[in-house]
């Protein structure tokens, strides 16, 4: 299954297993790690990717593709955290780490309407996020945020400058954009386990434009959505 929704699913089932357990027990863990000024943690996780298209007139106007569709591919990342306390209730976090994610893009041609071709693409992504946690009030060991923040992505896979003769699309290397999210924290004697699940939205073109690839011409746009799903360790 090539949807973000499988995960959702797991979390969703290790969450209701970590309910259980935080009703069970009443002993406060780490009391006085809310009023320390910054801490540090590990995060790793799944991601979905996909690209969003916005096809050119010439894609349109002509009949050199039948149809471009993008699709779902899954990843990885690995990093590290540094949190920063604002407040009670507003944190800032940096959140350096190194993505591994792949899409696909299928098309075909209106003389061989049958003869569909896939295509996957491959990115390793320096993954900068920098993002406001917004906190609720603490109960007992558990807690609920939310996060909005923006992001710069930079793909040492991008394939802008490629000579190959056998490069269908080429890509930029560099991304701004936002991501969205939320995540709980629950929290045990010696560290914070915090499951989270966001939303990052590429906001730059990604396509660079070669005239000597078809697909160059029928594509005007292309911009990145990835959907992670992350587990952090905080201490």
């Amino acid at each position: 299954m090539h949807t973000p929704f499988k995960y959702i699913l797991l979390i969703v089932a290790g969450l209701l297993t970590f309910e259980n357990t935080i009703a069970q027990d009443r002993i406060v863990n780490m009391e006085d790690h809310d009023s320390k000024p910054y801490y540090f943690g590990l995060t790793f996780g799944f991601n979905q990717s996909r690209h969003r298209i916005k096809y050119s007139e010439s894609f349109a106007n002509t009949d050199t593709f039948m149809s471009i569709q993008p699709g779902w591919g899954s990843g990885f990342n690995l990093g590290i955290m540094g949190n920063l306390r604002l407040n009670s209730f507003v944190d800032l976090r940096l959140i350096p780490s190194i993505s591994f994610a792949e899409k696909s893009l299928t098309f075909n041609k209106p003389n061989v309407p049958n003869d569909v071709e896939t295509k996957s693409i491959e990115s390793i992504y320096i993954h900068l996020p920098l993002q406001f946690k917004f906190k609720s009030d603490r109960i007992h060991n558990f807690r609920f945020y939310g996060l909005a923040g923006g992001k710069f992505d930079y793909d040492m896979a991008a394939n802008a400058n490629s000579r190959k003769k056998d490069e269908f699309l080429k890509f930029k290397p560099m991304d701004l954009g936002y991501e969205l999210g939320f995540g709980l924290e629950f929290y045990y004697p010696n560290f914070i386990f915090s499951p989270e699940i966001k939303l990052s939205e590429g906001l730059m073109n990604q396509i660079y434009i070669d005239k000597n690839l078809p697909l160059t011409n029928a594509i005007d746009q292309i911009r990145t959505r990835s959907i992670l799903i992350s587990i952090h360790l905080e201490g």
